[in-house]
């Protein structure tokens, strides 16, 4: 069967399938004619297996649909029944579709487990891979079958491994491009960035860059242009053409061929080459530049211009939002990581948009399916139409325009439904122009974006997306007149710094409907100087420790003032914790009067690109509007079934707490204060690995009553050994007899005379001394490792001897007692931790200031301390039978030995009776407990 014959097929099945199908009276037809008629199966019957028995909790059970050959199974269910609505199944067990067929699938022998399950409700398909660690639903639309029925090659094909079709044409060619960009790169013989280049010369480079980005593209254009049909019904146009020339000439050509994309029919000369001729006009201003710079061809580009780019890849079945995102990834790694640009997933975005909004438009458009009268539903259908056409959306950091793509194709996925009921399916209409049926348009779409190559890749994968949409319309309803070219819609993306630009001059705040968008994820450490400059104007120099993203955030927030604008931002995880909480989220609900209508906790943000960024992200949806249900996601990975409905979400992205915890310089209630460790500032001249030591103390034996023990978090978690001279109680005199240590300390003082900082140089005046001593040498005291992995259910906190210097990568407590070493270890401590701790990446970043200082400890009897005491004794007892073992090994989830286990155990039992909690808490009601008591306290 040709590809023709198969869309052709998959035409008529969803012209004979649309609108109906009962589970147990069709389920059958149904597969039975996709698999025959679409996909040339011979046999079907003898292939699939109806109503396979499978025995659970004893009864037994049907699975709707079984391939053996591929390992499929096919949960079916009727029309308009909601693929991840949960159902009551036997035993009383609510379950969605793909949990019940999973269900089925734990009980097959294990060589007929599925590979793949399936979930039909006839009008969508919803496919999980069952080798991915969570499967997550691949959807396809009946109506989308036409374009995306490859997508079920897995039916049939044992060898498929992965079903995203749109996913591997977009990256492929994304590499194409990137090889393109590549040989382009050598022939515009681009200087490098020079430390002193003149303005002339700075201008000069930026334009060949500007040249080749915007040669790319309209490369790419039109590569797409003839797959798709656009140049019109003779394909191959742009190939044939210049096959024509040699690499010498090709140059000469594209010139020639730009300038006729942009000159209308009637404005060309009469004398054009019959080539051209052919060739329609495009508008938009893609080819208008001619400033735009076009190097000599050489063999290699001509080749992979013709041969790879055109006879050996089709672009017709690209995405646009997943090829915006890999056509992005040709710019410079280095710019990418700068700006703070990761490429998205369409899942991803979905996160974004459809609490935001889509969700909502899906359930107006499926209640008003369900009218009964004609003429009423007819009449709200309409409107329902001019309500999609009347919304706007603004990505304020709108990069490759991936949000704005993918948004553009579900409300034109969601008019073609109407448009298909109004209309009906396969009908024709006769001299009915596209623009007076179609009301949704990339004109209610704007960006804005600091990156010249990427707006231009933004309204370029608009454009595409656009007449891609056209085509699906037409297969909807034949007879509609409208060629894509010339292109009559503009694209609204403006090219500038986000932060700078008033957003009212891009769409005003009263016409707008949405805001979404992932700005860019640069934490407060890596903002450049310019950036930098941005945040003090934004924050008006109180931008403090707030990460970049932040000020999308305070803009947005002032934007939507007086207006029932809804904004949806992903965020780093860093955005809802620590000093943001306490700096940025105060001031948002407190100033702005903002509220969260919808989040999802963190979990790992993933892309398109080649070269994938993961970072761990927040999705947070807020506005003006108090919305009565807010949508909640609490883990990793969920689609909206998951969300639960709660009447409050806080910026700690729960439903429990109103308070937001605030960095205290002292400790709430009274006990010992958490200072830094020590700072030595002695240019490493003082410090010593272990095989550094024994060979310094060879030559300057006497020099060993000097010599500590020198931890950090990564020596004292690792268990790894360094040394430091500590000087601070040496008598000058004894000093003098050893020349070695003598000769450290005058390297000390030249190393702190020598630095640019001015408090750096003033302690060239005492070199034996540190810069800053924070312990009492020879006292016990409560080591805190400032970052610690999320896998440990407890940080490993440590109750070390005076015979040990630390550093300033960890807290100490100087002095402390046992007590309060057994009350930090607990889960109660631990389970307040990880509620207003910062994370680095997943990692926990502690806090005096935020985590110790804010946490409440109520006034104890003697006797819950002395119980706490001992059992934290328990702890380090249940360390030291372990000697050889690390803090990394002993609390490691998988290999934390027993008696340290039952160790920690005690003390959390004894640190919760002391607190009066009951032990059938769970760590959120435990820490929902420990908000009310910081609230009495800070009273």
């Amino acid at each position: 069967m040709t590809g023709s014959e198969q869309r052709e097929a998959a035409r008529q099945f969803i012209n004979r399938w649309r609108g109906k199908g009962k589970e147990d009276e069709d389920g059958r037809s149904y597969w039975i004619e996709l698999l025959s008629n679409v996909f040339g199966v011979e046999n079907v019957t003898e292939r699939i297996d109806f109503e396979k028995k499978v025995v659970v909790d004893g009864n037994t059970k049907r699975i709707d649909v079984y391939i053996p050959e591929t390992r499929v199974i096919i949960e079916q269910k009727s029309l308009n029944v909601p693929l991840n609505k949960k159902i009551r199944n036997s035993g009383d067990i609510d379950l969605t579709p793909f949990e019940q067929a999973d269900r089925y699938n734990s009980k097959l022998i294990f060589d007929e487990r599925a590979r793949w399950i399936v979930t039909c409700n006839f009008a969508e398909i919803w496919i999980y891979d069952m080798n991915e660690k969570q499967p997550e639903p691949t959807k396809i639309m009946l109506e989308e079958l036409q374009t995306k029925y490859s997508l079920l090659d897995f039916l049939i094909e044992k060898e498929v491994q992965k079903i995203s079709h749109e996913m591997e044409v977009s990256i492929k060619a994304g590499d194409i491009v990137g090889l393109l960009y590549n040989a382009f790169l050598k022939q515009y013989k681009i200087p490098e960035e020079k430390k002193n280049e003149t303005a002339v010369e700075k201008e000069k480079r930026e334009h060949k860059l500007k040249s080749l980005n915007a040669l790319c593209v309209r490369l790419v254009f039109c590569l797409y242009a003839e797959d798709a049909g656009i140049f019109g019904e003779k394909h191959n146009m742009f190939h044939d053409y210049l096959a024509r020339y040699e690499a010498r000439d090709c140059r000469r050509a594209l010139i020639e061929l730009f300038k006729v994309l942009d000159t209308e029919e009637e404005d060309r000369e009469d004398y054009l080459e019959e080539e051209l001729v052919d060739f329609p006009y495009v508008n938009g201003g893609l080819f208008a530049d001619e400033s735009v710079e076009i190097p000599q061809f050489t063999e290699e580009i001509r080749e992979l211009l013709l041969t790879k780019a055109s006879e050996e890849f089709n672009w017709r079945d690209i995405s646009p939002t997943i090829f915006g995102a890999v056509f992005e990834s040709t710019l410079n790694p280095e710019t990418r990581r700068s700006g703070g640009m990761h490429y998205t997933s369409i899942e991803n975005i979905h996160k974004v948009i459809d609490p935001l909004f889509l969700d909502e438009l899906q359930e107006e458009f499926e209640t008003i399916q369900a009218y009964k009268t004609l003429n009423v539903k007819r009449k709200k259908l309409m409107d329902f139409q001019e309500k999609l056409a009347h919304l706007k959306f603004l990505d304020p950091a709108c990069g490759s325009g991936n949000f704005l793509t993918e948004t553009y194709l579900s409300l034109r996925r969601l008019e073609n439904k109407v448009l298909r009921v109004l209309y009906g399916e396969g009908q024709g209409v006769l001299g009915v122009a596209a623009s007076d049926i179609i009301k949704v348009s990339i004109q209610q779409f704007y960006g804005i974006e600091i990156n010249d190559f990427a707006v231009t890749v933004a309204k370029t994968a608009l454009w595409i997306a656009e007449s891609q949409m056209l085509d699906e319309t037409k297969n909807i309803i034949y007879g509609l007149d409208g060629d894509f070219l010339p292109l009559k819609t503009y694209v609204n993306i403006t090219e500038g710094n986000a932060l700078k630009i008033d957003w009212n001059s891009v769409v005003s705040a009263n016409e707008l409907s949405y805001i979404m968008g992932n700005p860019p994820f640069v934490g407060h450490k890596n903002v450049s100087i310019e950036q930098k400059e941005d945040m003090k104007r934004i924050f008006n120099n109180k931008q403090g420790r707030l990460d970049y993203v932040s000020a999308w955030y305070l803009l947005a927030s002032r934007y939507i003032q007086n207006s029932k604008i809804e904004c949806g931002f992903v965020s780093t995880n860093t955005v809802v914790q620590g000093t943001h909480l306490e700096s940025l989220w105060y001031t948002l609900l407190n100033n702005y009067h903002l509220k969260i209508n919808f989040a999802y906790n963190t979990f790992k943000w993933e892309s398109e690109a080649s070269q994938k960024a993961a970072v761990f992200c927040v999705i947070i949806g807020f506005s003006l509007v108090d919305k009565k249900e807010k949508l909640l996601f609490d883990s990793f990975d969920q689609n909206a079934a998951n969300g639960r409905i709660v009447d409050y979400i806080s910026p700690y992205l729960d439903d429990k707490y109103t308070v937001v915890i605030r960095s205290r310089n002292k400790p709430i209630s009274d006990r010992q204060p958490m200072v830094y460790g020590n700072i030595p500032r002695d240019g490493g001249f003082y410090t010593f690995t272990e095989d550094e030591k024994e060979e310094f103390l060879r030559e300057e034996p006497n020099a060993a009553k000097f010599m500590y023990r020198f931890l950090g978090s990564k020596e004292y978690i690792n268990n790894t050994q360094r040394w430091i001279l500590f000087l601070k109680d040496a008598e000058p005199k004894e000093l003098r007899t050893l020349p070695k240590v003598m000769e450290r300390i005058q390297a000390v003082k030249d190393f702190r005379l020598s630095s640019k900082a001015k408090e750096i140089r003033k302690f060239a005046e005492t070199p034996t001394l540190f810069a800053q001593q924070t312990q009492p040498v020879g006292e016990p005291f409560v080591i805190v490792p400032i970052v610690s992995s999320s896998r440990r259910r407890y940080i490993p906190m440590g109750y070390v001897d005076g015979d040990t210097i630390v550093n300033n990568r960890v807290f100490l407590i100087p002095n402390a007692d046992l007590f309060m070493f057994g009350i930090l270890n607990s889960n109660v401590h631990n389970a307040w931790m990880r509620k207003v701790a910062v994370r680095l990446k997943n990692d926990y970043s502690y806090s005096k200031d935020l985590v110790y200082n804010t946490f409440p400890i109520p006034e104890l009897t003697v006797e819950h301390k002395k119980n706490i005491s001992e059992t934290a004794k328990s702890i380090l007892d249940a360390r030291a039978f372990y000697p050889n073992s690390s803090l990394a090994d002993l609390y490691d989830p998988l290999l934390m030995p027993i008696e340290l286990r039952k160790a920690h155990i005690a003390n959390d039992k004894a640190v919760m009776a002391a607190y009066g909690f009951s032990l059938k808490m769970s760590e959120e009601d435990c820490v929902e407990e420990l908000m009310k008591l910081y609230q009495k306290m800070i009273l």
